[in-house]
């Protein structure tokens, strides 16, 4: 949907509010990365530190969850808006979902687009790199701290973790490692559907 088409049909105040608070959310974002990646990666932390990171998670998913809130009560047509972002309303309402709000972070690569190449291609590469990036990092983190310490699990560091999400979003499927779990898996479905959007993206720019 073009910045046109998304300011006539949500309202100028949505739109406003939504360039007043891509950075601080895409801070935040980072933020919640950190608190989220170093309990998964450093697993003789501390509890108080532990603990520490759970806090900084929940405030930070608190704050997404008022920007959400925000955005509807200024939308123009609240039921269309709900409607057309029905992924921020899980993200708020399903626990399960807790790291989607990473995705916030392709908020910086938005903004970094502004900077980089005017060119067709420049801007591709961009979107492109900075969304495999953070697919293959939630990816990565997610399985790990759903598989490590299981019974047969083959995914025990994050080099595996790495491993198992680079040849899962690329279909090639080794099998050296794969999860064993139910989470691990959903995990895996998630990840393999997200391939797939992205090279569908990726295949559709180029034929528009």
């Amino acid at each position: 949907m073009s910045q046109a088409v998304e300011t006539s049909f949500y309202g100028t105040a949505v739109m406003r509010w939504e360039r007043r608070i891509e950075w601080p959310l895409a801070v935040a974002a980072a933020v919640f990365l950190a608190a989220y990646a170093w309990p998964i990666l450093q697993t003789d932390l501390p509890a108080a530190l532990v603990a520490a990171c759970g806090v900084v998670g929940a405030v930070v998913w608190g704050l997404f969850g008022i920007d959400y809130v925000v955005r509807v009560v200024l939308a123009k047509h609240r039921g269309n808006y709900v409607a057309h972002n029905l992924v921020d309303l899980a993200v708020v309402a399903l626990p399960v979902l807790r790291p989607l709000p990473l995705l916030r972070l392709l908020m910086l690569i938005k903004v970094l687009n502004r900077k980089a190449s005017t060119s067709f291609r420049g801007r591709v590469g961009v979107y492109v790199t900075g969304i495999a990036a953070v697919l293959l990092l939630c990816a990565s983190l997610a399985i790990l701290d759903a598989e490590r310490g299981h019974l047969g699990a083959t995914i025990g560091s994050f080099g595996d973790a790495v491993w198992w999400s680079f040849v899962t979003v690329t279909t090639v499927g080794y099998g050296d490692v794969s999860p064993v779990t139910a989470a691990g898996r959903a995990i895996g479905i998630g990840l393999m559907l997200g391939g797939i959007a992205l090279l569908g993206m990726v295949t559709a720019t180029f034929a528009s």
